[in-house]
């Protein structure tokens, strides 16, 4: 006999799909985004920089709703859907353009992945992700108070950890060192103040929605 699902089942699930496409779409557009670097104030940004930290609000989002293996399996999940639109962004931008197309260069220039940025912003986003998630857990472990406390922490330490990969695994070696320094902190600056705009939307979850799997 099949059981139907409890209301808060039924409220949940389409809730978890949202949140996990919102998680992929914005990592994916972080991604495409950070192959150009702005200025923004007069600091050089990595333009992925203002759309990023959102993934980590998702990923609490999700973690507080589903749990933690459910965290784990979205953020392996984007990683293999960022591997593979760099892989196939690439291999678009090796097919000959039809005779009448005249955009290939443009295309080559803006969509064709340039590797080190792609390798390091990707590596930076795993295992950044994969250290918020145990921070976040670490936290609901020893108490399920200040739901913002756990956000702010697990993002507090993950995200200089993201920036530091990024930074280094993009940019060391080819832009003198003040330049990446200079990157690193206008990044870290924004990363930080998006993630506390964006503090208050774990309460979106309601407490009684929170998984025992932390």
């Amino acid at each position: 006999m099949n059981k139907t699902a409890s209301p808060p089942q039924q409220t949940i699930l389409p809730l978890a799909v949202l949140l996990a496409g919102v998680y992929i779409g914005a990592q994916m557009l972080a991604d495409i985004a950070s192959l150009k670097i702005g200025l923004v104030a007069g600091l050089a940004v990595d333009m992925g920089t203002f759309i990023y930290p959102i993934t980590f609000t998702m990923r609490d989002l999700v973690h507080k709703a589903l749990g933690k293996k459910a965290a784990r399996t979205i953020v392996l999940t984007a990683t293999g859907i960022n591997v593979f639109m760099a892989l196939y962004l690439w291999a678009a931008a090796m097919v000959p353009a039809a005779p009448d197309w005249p955009l290939q260069a443009q295309f080559h220039a803006v969509l064709a992945p340039v590797w080190r940025i792609v390798l390091a912003s990707i590596l930076a986003e795993l295992v950044s992700e994969l250290l918020d998630t145990e921070i976040y857990s670490w936290y609901v472990r020893r108490t399920r108070r200040h739901q913002w406390g756990r956000v702010l922490l697990s993002n507090l330490l993950a995200l200089p950890v993201d920036n530091l990969i990024f930074c280094i695994g993009a940019f060391g070696w080819t832009l003198p060192w003040a330049a990446v320094w200079q990157i690193f902190l206008a990044n870290l600056a924004v990363k930080f103040i998006a993630s506390a705009v964006g503090t208050p939307l774990i309460y979106l979850i309601p407490s009684r929605f929170e998984s025992d799997d932390i």
